[in-house]
This record gives structure tokens, C-alpha cells and sequence, in this order.
């Protein structure tokens, strides 16, 4: 879906494409500010970086970044520390009179972001199935069928023939290749063609070092506690994790357990501070992720996603084990009955025997 934004194109001419109808809008602008989801991941950060990019080239505009919450993932972390991204905390950023605000890879009022619903946005770009309010944005860019968002983002700089500097080039690249490299693979060709126009242009080092970010201690606690509950309903693998060191480790869990042979879904619920953090991946085409964990959840949190990928959030009224445990067994509750399986009792994926074994020997 793309929604004009400005009557009058650059150099007084009427903008026919969509990355023409976007530069437009800001071209009174004092300066340009970019927000994403919380927990920005590497499509949210790559988007903003090469939007910066193509406003700073065509608009001269300044630019700002920004982050909502915590960056924790290794690979995320790297991202940013190796590519130099300079991002402001959204709790600490001030608006001025002709700023415009941009939202990238998310949509208004999903409940996916901090920021004050009475700041108004110039422009929503982004490529998720969730549906957000967009009533009165002057310029929305909002394609589902995309992969990634970064895929968008590139064909905006591809559209205006600018060049692109290798730190960009890697994190859109890196954004895309995130988003698309499950199976079965959520892309199209836009999401292809942006691949191969960044690849020559990215910095591979710095690409391998993202890749391969060295990890804490933590993740492999996080992992083996999540492995040591982690339960087998027909198709389904849950897991529980009483405590994630950090939020995004319930997507890390559920990417690993999702290739697991006798499975379709992989779901995963950890307590982070007050929240119970959700992760969901398919491995099934049509799963349509995202609708089913928002009608799991309903209005207990939030929720949303894509086809096979979903995440969400609970707020806890008490992080007591006994309110925690009568969550967690709704949850089970409305998500066994969403995948239309049978009430039954779960097979631990690794054995208690095996636990007290593997402890011992």
C-alpha cells in the first residue's frame, strides 16, 4: 500500500515514483528523525540507516536515528558497533517545530513502540502484516509482500541512482538477509533484486564479523534452561524460560528449536522484568504467524508479525511463580487450541532422566 504524500515533486515537478513522493513531503523539513519497534533489530536498523543516507544525499537534510529500548542480541550489538550507528534513546529525544518524524519497519498504535502517541508522522514504511493506524499520515509505504523492509528501503536509493557507501550497503544487506533466510523463505523479487545490487558494494569483513558475533555466557545458560523446558505437543515444541538475560533471547530460542525435524511451530515464553516475552516461528507456508499469536495473546498484551514469524509481550501483574505458572497454562490453553491440537500432556524434548544423567556423569 503506498499513499501520496506531497502535491509538488522535487524541482517543481509532479513525483510519479514513490521515493520521488517521500523526498517531497520533507523538502520544508528542518530536519529528519527516524523511529522503529522496540528492541530495534537488524531490518529496523539497516532501514533507518539507508533512509538517513538517501535524505542526507537528495535533501542535505541533518538526520537522527533512534532506539527504542534495549539492543541485546550479539549480532544486533555488533551490528551496531561495528557500522558506527549513532542512535538516540527515544526517551531522551526532543521534537522541534518543522522536524518530521518517520516510523520504519512498524505502524502506530501496534503497541510495538514507546513513542507519545501525540507526536504526529511524516511517513510509515514498513513491510509487516500487522495493520496499525494510518489515518492522516502524509505518506505511507506499507508492502506486505516484502521480505524485509530494507528490500523497500534499497529501491528507494536504487530509484534515485545514489551511491551507496559500503557501511550502508552492509546494513541493508544485513537487514534483509535476517529477515529472509528461514525456511520456507519469506521474499520476493524486489527482496532478490535488492541482494544483489548491495552485495558488490558491502563491506564482507565487517559482514562476517555481524555474522559471527561472539557470545556471553548468558546465551548458552539461556539456551540450555530453555532446552531443559522445552515440551512437545503433536507439532508443537514450547518452551519456558523462568528467566531471559535479555528479551531477544526468545526469538534466538525459538530460531534454533524451529529445526527441529519432528516439528511445524516453535514457541517460546521467557519472563523478562515484568513482561513474558513471545516468539513464534513456523515451518509450514500459510501459517499466518502474527494473526494467530495476536488472537493467543488478545488483550492480555500485544502481538504481531509475519506469515512464520511473530513475536509479543505480556505485562505481569505479579512475576510470583504461581502467577507466572497460571499465565503460562492459559497460554498453552488458547495456543494449543489455535494449532487445533488436542489437549495433552507434553513430552519433554530432553528427558529428566537424561538431565540427572548428563548432571552427574
Amino acid at each position: 500500500m503506498a499513499r501520496r504524500g506531497a502535491d509538488s515533486g522535487l524541482n517543481g515537478k509532479t513525483p510519479h515514483r514513490l521515493s520521488d513522493r517521500f523526498l517531497a513531503g520533507l523538502q520544508d523539513a528542518s530536519n529528519v528523525t527516524f523511529l522503529s519497534h522496540v528492541h530495534p533489530d537488524p531490518d529496523s536498523l539497516g532501514s533507518m540507516m539507508g533512509l538517513a543516507h538517501l535524505v542526507e544525499a537528495c535533501l542535505g537534510k541533518p538526520t537522527r536515528l533512534t532506539r527504542d529500548g534495549l539492543i541485546s542480541r550479539a549480532e544486533n550489538q555488533a551490528m551496531v558497533d561495528l557500522l558506527d550507528i549513532h542512535l538516540s534513546p527515544i526517551e531522551k529525544v526532543t521534537w522541534q517545530e518543522g522536524s518530521a518524524l518517520i516510523m520504519v519497519d512498524s505502524q502506530p498504535k501496534t503497541g510495538r513502540h514507546n513513542l507519545d502517541p501525540d507526536v504526529p508522522l511524516y511517513a510509515v514504511i514498513d513491510h509487516h502484516d500487522t495493520p496499525g493506524d494510518l489515518q492522516g499520515i502524509p505518506f505511507v509505504d506499507v508492502r506486505n509482500t516484502l521480505g524485509a523492509t530494507c528490500s523497500l528501503v534499497t529501491s528507494y536509493l536504487m530509484e534515485q541512482e545514489i551511491e551507496v557507501p559500503p557501511i550502508v550497503a552492509t546494513g541493508l544487506l544485513y537487514g534483509i538477509e535476517t529477515e529472509t533466510s528461514g525456511y520456507p523463505r519469506e521474499a520476493c523479487e524486489l527482496d532478490d533484486e535488492a541482494l544483489l545490487y548491495l552485495y558488490p558494494q558491502a563491506d564482507k569483513d565487517l559482514l562476517a564479523r555481524i555474522r559471527n558475533a561472539r557470545l556471553p555466557q548468558s546465551h548458552f545458560e539461556g539456551i540450555l534452561r530453555a532446552l531443559q523446558s522445552s515440551f512437545i505437543y503433536d507439532r508443537l515444541i514450547v518452551s519456558w524460560v523462568n528467566e531471559l538475560p535479555q528479551p531477544e533471547m526468545a526469538a534466538e530460542v525459538v530460531d534454533f528449536l524451529i529445526r527441529f525435524e519432528e516439528i511445524d511451530w516453535a514457541f517460546c515464553a521467557g519472563v523478562y522484568q515484568d513482561k513474558l516475552i513471545l516468539s513464534v516461528r513456523a515451518a509450514v507456508e500459510n501459517a499466518h504467524a502474527g494473526e494467530m499469536l495476536r488472537q493467543v495473546v488478545g488483550r492480555r498484551g500485544r502481538a504481531g508479525g509475519h506469515d512464520r514469524r511473530a513475536g509479543g509481550t505480556i505485562y505481569l501483574n505479579s512475576t510470583s511463580a504461581n502467577a507466572i505458572e497460571q499465565v503460562r497454562s492459559q497460554l498453552r490453553t488458547r495456543l494449543l487450541r489455535a494449532l487445533h491440537i488436542d489437549e495433552c500432556r507434553g513430552q519433554r524434548l530432553v528427558s529428566r532422566k537424561e538431565m540427572l544423567q548428563n548432571l552427574q556423569s
